[in-house]
């Protein structure tokens, strides 16, 4: 079982570090000028809408010209009085063709937001920039983060659960608590401190080794992340102050001065936590907040009471079995909190019921309900083994050696030794507490998992304004590739659908040679079919625009995967058909 736990945490921590990191928390509800337009007159800025407040990065956006370079502007800033918009300024002058907005900020929840628009000034033209940047994230700044996220959650579930362990059970000997609490608070201060080194190229998306310039540690000491993490340094500080201030006096604190210093430190420790995830943002903060703080100290105390419990056990052969007794009282108290305050944040995380099938997020949510399912059911058995033994020393309890009468004849008799009792099961009460813990790392690494996975409610609202989570542009753009097998003959046909939902939209078309360069071609056909529901082959009826194929109107039924299937003929003998899947959103 020790084995099978240590398998657990070290997968969950190699899950953490190479799961591709969620973004977009905060939803891109619009853009002015909106995305795929053709406008008459250059406008003179670009400003997003977003579902929250944002933050923004000393490069937030890049504006790149028709010819792929990145235009000079200046710095982007907050729409007066609104800070869920960004406006940046563009030049008073701009040429004639397609721009590329890439955009990069920072939600209210303090996940980073990427993502990107085009527009277009006079006519479109084709363009080489990307739209979504390649370097979104970087995976190796992302791992580490999510690594160092996981551990400042087990550590801090071990102090809190200790902390409550010893100042509400009890043990007869708290010695065996210090080295697991030692490791735990060092484990704390260092991933806190990688957290906050790590949080600059964690927004930017750049590599690690970017974390240690001073003007990225300066600029994280000025963000709300960052000043919680700053806080929750000074407090681990304050306890380590306060712990050996007692020590040195060799004090011990009454029972009810020790739950009130615990609480001193646990509450605004997990503040710390609150304060920088979802519950930050979006509906009801107050509420959200008070939730997801008592959340997180009823988990700690439930699951850190757990290890803590183990680990007496362990090394007290002699415990009493009030301790286990109290635990199991402590730990009800807990779960009753986490089923209210878990309730209520999975009703404001998914907003709908659908969402917990249809996101991520509530997907993620329903696997760690499977786990917290299976933890209680360890829990109950915990419970029955300790009232179990309970029962039985009570029935079994060592009675006062009885003396019998001297005889008149001769010497006294032996006193009548007590029956021995029945031996208590103590090792099975020892494998189910091992269980629960094994299953609680589970359940913690699922916890971490969801506080970086875009809340069903924010992916609704993206879905719903067209935004797709990622931040990626409201139009469907699909590259295919293409080779009628002759020399020079190979190249690929760049097809946008603006807005690419359910509805009408234009369709333009344009085809790049070999030399990525355009091409021009006698016959572009372009058609859509939807096999699920037998529906097509739809004709776009796109036509030659000089220089690019395109329609203006296109009506798509449903939503669905349909298959785009593109006929490109390059000569009067030489012809291919290539498709390629398309998402269609409602």
């Amino acid at each position: 079982m020790r084995r099978l736990t240590l398998l657990c945490a070290g997968l969950f921590l190699l899950l953490l570090g190479t799961a591709a990191p969620a973004s977009a928390h905060a939803a891109l509800r619009a853009t002015d000028p909106a995305d795929g337009t053709v406008l008459r007159t250059a406008p003179r800025q670009v400003t997003l809408t977003f579902s929250e407040s944002v933050g923004l990065l000393t490069d937030s956006f890049r504006v790149y010209d028709p010819t792929n370079h990145r235009l000079r502007t200046g710095p982007a800033g907050h729409a007066p009085g609104r800070s869920d918009t960004a406006r940046l300024s563009l030049p008073a002058k701009l040429a004639t063709g397609t721009y590329t907005v890439t955009w990069r900020v920072v939600s209210a929840d303090s996940h980073p937001v990427s993502g990107a628009l085009t527009f277009s000034v006079g006519e479109r033209t084709a363009t080489t920039a990307s739209p979504a940047p390649d370097d979104a994230e970087n995976p190796a700044t992302a791992g580490l983060y999510n690594i160092a996220r996981y551990l400042a959650y087990l550590s801090v579930a071990l102090l809190l659960g200790t902390a409550a362990f010893v100042a509400y059970c009890r043990p007869p000997k708290a010695a065996p608590l210090r080295t697991p609490v030692l490791t735990a608070a060092w484990t704390l201060v260092a991933s806190t401190v990688a957290l906050f080194v790590l949080r600059a190229p964690y927004e930017e998306g750049t590599s690690p080794a970017r974390a240690l310039s001073a003007g990225s540690l300066a600029r994280t000491a000025t963000t709300r992340p960052g000043e919680l993490l700053l806080a929750r340094l000074a407090l681990l500080l304050l306890a380590a102050v306060v712990v050996t201030v007692l020590r040195a006096r060799r004090r011990r604190l009454p029972r009810r001065a020790t739950l009130a210093v615990a609480a001193a430190v646990s509450v605004p420790l997990a503040l710390t936590w609150a304060a920088a995830e979802h519950a930050s943002a979006g509906i009801q903060v107050p509420l959200a907040i008070t939730s997801a703080t008592l959340h997180l100290l009823a988990m700690g105390t439930w699951l850190g009471g757990l290890a803590a419990l183990l680990r007496t056990l362990s090394r007290t052969p002699a415990l009493p079995l009030s301790v286990p007794a109290r635990f199991s009282r402590l730990a009800l108290a807990s779960v009753t909190v986490l089923a209210v305050t878990g309730v209520y944040q999975s009703w404001r995380g998914l907003g709908s019921w659908q969402a917990l099938t249809d996101t991520a997020y509530g997907r993620t949510l329903l696997a760690k309900l499977a786990a917290v399912a299976a933890l209680l059911l360890a829990a109950a058995c915990s419970r029955a083994w300790t009232t179990r033994l309970t029962r039985v020393r009570a029935r079994t309890g060592t009675p006062a050696p009885t003396r019998v009468p001297e005889p008149a004849t001769g010497p006294p008799l032996p006193e009548e030794p007590p029956p021995a009792p029945p031996p208590l099961p103590l090792h099975l009460l020892r494998r189910s507490v091992l269980a629960e813990a094994a299953v609680a790392a589970v359940v913690l690494a699922l916890t971490t998992l969801l506080t970086s996975t875009v809340p069903g409610r924010t992916a609704t609202e993206a879905a719903r304004s067209g935004d797709p989570v990622a931040g990626i542009a409201t139009a469907s753009v699909t590259t295919i590739p293409f080779d009628v097998g002759t020399p020079g003959g190979h190249g690929k046909v760049q097809i946008t659908l603006d807005p690419g939902r359910v509805g009408t939209s234009s369709v333009q078309a344009v085809v790049y040679g070999p030399d990525g360069g355009l091409s021009t071609v006698p016959e572009l056909h372009i058609t859509l079919t939807l096999p699920a529901q037998r529906i097509g082959p739809l004709d776009t009826r796109v036509t030659d625009r000089g220089g690019y194929w395109g329609a203006d109107t296109f009506d798509l039924p449903i939503p669905g995967t349909w298959t785009m299937k593109v006929t490109v003929r390059v000569s009067e003998l030489d012809q291919v058909t290539v498709s390629a899947p398309l998402r269609v959103m409602r």
